[in-house]
């Protein structure tokens, strides 16, 4: 600060001097002598002027440098003036690097939550009053099947037309299900936040699908397990009971001639009713699997050794394996076998009757999700019968335990993926294992 003094106190005392002699000139007549004193004069009073309000200058320029984010600036030009203005000079240059590390901060900040938002499972859709989107992250693109959103009323030009009134429906707190066209069960949540007087609506949306199936299988096999328990306690016994009772009747009855006949009925009767009870118990075993199927061994492996395998198991002209577009998989090999087979054979009784019949099973990529087809021109599926045969207990063959796609359903949900099927009649039916990861 004594430099910046003795500088301002020197500009005084030479302005002084300078102005001092003009009017003693002018008296004299020396017109070009003041004239030069007074040109000498106003630079000395601009040099003093521009001294004084360089502070001033300095501040402006520190606080537009704040308000504008401009944090390249730095002040030390004037330092040499005194440690006063070198110690200012150093606080506005830290106050400018901290200013400079929050908004690096928040920047990142703002960095890791658009990742984050980005990369997590539920779909998730900010629009405002205008119905200007604000947020779209993967997961919404994926299931709205879009490859771009700006404005919600965008959707009214897609096949999810029908949710664009559904989101518009909801209150600013409420939640809704709804299914799309291809299957999807999707939990719609919204709420409304205000942001420095604006309104914005976030919507989730995720697929919970997967959830339900689970919780179906769950209770299918609860009371799988409940029925087989109490079919079990009361027909054991009664085959129990029963096969003594045609010993006794054979060994205390069978000799005695007078009543023969009557005896051999009674056998025939209670063989009958043996004969059918181990068959109750029989069937009751076979859905010992659905209640009881291990975890499976998870592994890496190109599905096209799987498809290599199952095509060297097949002898049969009418039916063609291949694999059109090899990609890894983790899953259980046995498992993911065993479905293709009992596809497979489900698939050959599909076409017994007809002398043009064919199976195709093939792999492809859809969305970067990799499938197993196996596809069938018989004669197809009713849509009646459609919607019911992955349920435990329904078949459609006489012959069937209905136990074989149900098992091949909760399979492919231990994989993290889905067993899916189209079927038209006349044309055939393709059944397809999603692999979702």
């Amino acid at each position: 600060m004594r430099k910046f003094s003795i500088q301002v106190f020197l500009r005084l005392i030479l302005l002084a001097g300078l102005i001092c002699p003009i009017p003693f000139l002018i008296v004299s007549k020396d017109y070009l002598l003041s004239t030069v004193l007074l040109f000498f004069g106003v630079l000395t009073i601009v040099s003093l002027y521009r001294l004084v309000t360089s502070v001033n200058q300095k501040l402006t320029l520190f606080f537009e440098s704040i308000q504008y984010s401009d944090f390249t600036v730095k002040f030390s030009s004037d330092n040499k003036l005194g440690r006063s203005f070198k110690d200012l000079n150093l606080q506005m240059n830290q106050v400018i690097d901290a200013f400079k590390a929050a908004r690096a901060e928040k920047e990142a900040n703002i960095h890791y939550l658009n990742t984050l938002v980005q990369h997590v499972d539920v779909g998730i859709l900010c629009y405002d009053s205008s119905e200007h989107i604000e947020l779209l992250n993967n997961a919404a693109i994926r299931l709205l099947g879009v490859y771009r959103l700006r404005n919600l009323s965008d959707l009214l030009e897609t096949d999810q037309h029908l949710l664009y009134h559904k989101i518009k429906e909801l209150p600013s707190k409420g939640r809704l299900m709804y299914e799309t066209k291809n299957g999807m069960q999707l939990a719609i949540n919204s709420t409304k936040v205000n942001l420095r007087g604006r309104a914005v609506k976030i919507v989730s949306l995720q697929n919970i699908k997967t959830e339900l199936q689970e919780k179906e299988v769950s209770s299918w096999q609860n009371l799988t397990k409940v029925l087989r328990h109490e079919i079990m306690n009361s027909i054991a016994p009664i085959v129990s009971l029963v096969g003594t009772m045609r010993s006794i009747v054979n060994e205390d009855l069978g000799n005695n001639p007078a009543i023969k006949e009557p005896v051999e009925d009674l056998d025939l009767a209670l063989e009958t009713i043996e004969t059918r009870g181990k068959g109750i118990m029989k069937f009751v075993n076979a859905y010992r699997d659905f209640t009881t199927l291990p975890k499976p061994v998870f592994t890496k492996i190109r599905v096209s050794e799987i498809i290599t395998h199952l095509a060297s198991l097949n002898q049969n002209p009418q039916i063609s394996i291949k694999c059109d577009v090899d990609f890894e998989v983790n899953c259980d090999r046995d498992q993911i076998e065993m479905i293709l087979i009992n596809l497979l054979k489900n698939a050959k009784e599909a076409i017994e009757a007809k002398s043009d019949g064919f199976v195709n099973i093939n792999t492809k990529i859809s969305n970067s999700i990799g499938i197993i087809e196996v596809h069938d021109n018989g004669s197809g599926i009713v849509p009646e019968a459609l919607e019911k045969i992955f349920i435990p207990f329904y078949t459609t063959k006489k012959t069937g335990s209905g136990i074989g796609l149900s098992l091949s359903k909760q399979i492919m949900q231990m994989h993290n993926g889905e067993l899916a099927v189209k079927s038209e009649l006349g044309k055939g039916t393709v059944f397809g294992l999603i692999f979702n990861e």
